[in-house]
């Protein structure tokens, strides 16, 4: 488990959950059910754009977890690649396709202590919601490929809704990196 000294030299236990929207999504083909839109032009270059600005911070993921909607399974493994993580270990999680807050949150604190950094990319306006509910950043939408990065003191994921994050960092394609 990864641990952090705190302000008083005490060691603490950190997780980090890393909240995705997929990327831009194709109305192209009306035909097509919804959980196989693909990504359009921008959400191609979006996802990739976000991956590294992840990658230039250092963000490290322990699991990566992906709704089975193909524009987010195309988001899941372009962030994979930027941050050199394995595609065959990203998690397609079928609840995460449909849901509303309260279930993605579930799915989040049903995951393994030994995860210490987990990302999901998921949907709006769930995902919305949910980083209200975890944290005080008030934030009025999601916009595609936006990226929630909430750091809590806690041993468990169960624990996360407990109270509120340590650190929290929102970023998203047209925001300009610092």
């Amino acid at each position: 488990m990864e641990e952090h000294s705190g302000a008083k030299g005490r060691a603490i236990d950190v997780k980090t959950l890393t909240l995705v929207r997929h990327a831009k999504s194709s109305w192209k083909d009306r035909g097509l059910p919804d959980h196989e839109r693909p990504l359009n032009k921008r959400g191609k270059r979006d996802a990739p754009m976000m991956g590294q600005r992840l990658a230039d911070r250092g963000v490290e993921v322990d699991l990566l977890m992906s709704s089975s909607a193909s524009r987010a399974v195309a988001t899941a493994e372009a962030l994979a690649a930027a941050l050199d993580y394995d595609w065959d270990e990203i998690v397609v999680e079928d609840r995460l396709y449909a849901a509303d807050a309260a279930e993605v949150l579930e799915v989040i604190e049903e995951q393994d202590d030994w995860v210490d950094r987990l990302m999901v990319v998921g949907h709006n306006p769930e995902l919305t919601v949910l980083a209200n509910q975890l944290s005080a950043l008030d934030i009025e939408n999601v916009p595609t490929c936006g990226v929630l990065e909430l750091e809590y003191d806690v041993e468990s994921w169960g624990e996360i809704a407990d109270g509120g994050p340590v650190a929290a960092r929102f970023d998203y394609p047209k925001k300009r990196p610092r």
